[in-house]
């Protein structure tokens, strides 16, 4: 059962941080352990019903969204330009060489308008899945890696962090 949801991304931020070292011994822990992904998938479910992604909008401002092939395609199509032109207009290359929407410091992602995606119909898996608690490749445990940073700010990935650790009664 979920206690109460926290959503303010100032607070998922300083929050996030402050539990940066207990959620990294709980990612080490939780890898040492045996658990029923199922109820980490219902929490998930639980806590993804509890807050609207699309009021959120942190993820797109402060990730890199890794774009391959079928993206480029989909995305050239849908705004009408040639695959040359979508690449040359919005894609850059990410920190670890990969292809990503292009984006700012500032602004984040160059199809984020205030906290509205302007593709949200047609935008990349990578986008449409994130944070991956639900879908996306490899078991939760395996993903765990990531979501120490996640939870630093996405309200979803926090709020199911604190859910998991009082699920599997983790100790502190």
């Amino acid at each position: 059962m979920m206690g109460v949801v926290i959503t303010d991304l100032i607070q998922i931020s300083r929050l996030g941080e402050k539990k940066r070292g207990e959620n990294e011994k709980f990612r080490r822990w939780i890898k040492s352990h045996n658990f029923v992904e199922r109820q980490f998938r219902a929490a998930a479910k639980e806590v993804h019903a509890a807050i609207d992604c699309r009021e959120c909008a942190e993820c797109c401002r402060v990730t890199e969204a890794e774009i391959f092939e079928k993206d480029v395609v989909s995305l050239a199509k849908n705004l009408g330009i040639s695959r040359k032109q979508f690449l040359e207009q919005y894609t850059q290359t990410g920190t670890d060489g990969e292809l990503i929407l292009k984006r700012t410091e500032e602004a984040g992602c160059v199809f984020l308008d205030g906290n509205d995606c302007t593709i949200y119909e047609f935008r990349p898996k990578t986008c449409e899945g994130f944070p991956h608690l639900l879908r996306g490749m490899g078991s939760i445990q395996h993903k765990m890696w990531a979501y120490v940073d996640r939870a630093t700010y996405c309200p979803i990935v926090y709020n199911w962090m604190e859910q998991v650790k009082h699920l599997t009664n983790f100790k502190k």
